[in-house]
């Protein structure tokens, strides 16, 4: 007697894009999944329903302070350009038509208590930036004291998260701060162009 065979099944993993501190991405592919993992930082998605084509973005802070404005202009790190720049971009994509969009939102941890609470002010701008743009979220995973991986199909809209352990979350911490002090602005000799 001979045993069956079992029917191969079919490859259904996708490509994995991460979705660093200060990027956006985009995509109408199937096979494509963004990845991020959040401790105080915001990681918004965007898709339209009627394209289905969405994006993943990755800020640090909701806003620069008035000196950062003045020598790095805008930056998608932070809040505001974050937002515009992922819901252009989808427009853009996408059908053009502002309430076919759905939005998800996630991050904003108090990962560690010796720091100030970035989480929440980040938790805080990025509510008020979706309603005063007349958004509404349809899923959100925010606060708390924990880190997060987020998963986001950007055709199917289904986004995973992941709460991550206090190591994980420390280790979270200790890369938002060495890229923040990483921000230093270095100015050539003979040019008005600042570096950083």
């Amino acid at each position: 007697m001979a045993l069956a065979q079992p029917t191969p099944k079919k490859n259904t993993r996708s490509i994995v894009t991460t979705v660093h501190q200060g990027d956006c991405h985009v995509s109408n592919k199937t096979d494509v999944t963004f990845s991020t993992v959040l401790g105080s930082c915001i990681g918004a998605c965007v898709r339209d329903v009627e394209a289905n084509v969405g994006g993943m973005n990755h800020f640090l802070l909701a806003e620069q302070s008035g000196s950062a404005k003045d020598r790095f202009g805008s930056s998608a790190r932070y809040g505001a350009y974050a937002m515009e720049e992922l819901i252009n971009m989808v427009l853009k994509e996408g059908t053009g038509i502002k309430q076919n969009l759905e939005f998800k939102i996630f991050g904003g941890g108090k990962i560690n208590s010796s720091l100030a609470d970035v989480g929440a002010s980040n938790v805080a701008f990025v509510y008020k930036f979706l309603k005063d743009e007349g958004y509404k979220i349809t899923s959100e995973d925010m606060g708390g004291t924990f880190a997060r991986r987020v998963m986001f199909d950007p055709t199917t809209g289904r986004a995973r998260v992941k709460r991550l352990d206090s190591a994980t979350g420390q280790n979270i911490v200790n890369k938002e701060m060495a890229f923040a002090g990483k921000q230093k602005v270095v100015k050539p000799a003979d040019d008005d162009i600042e570096l950083f």
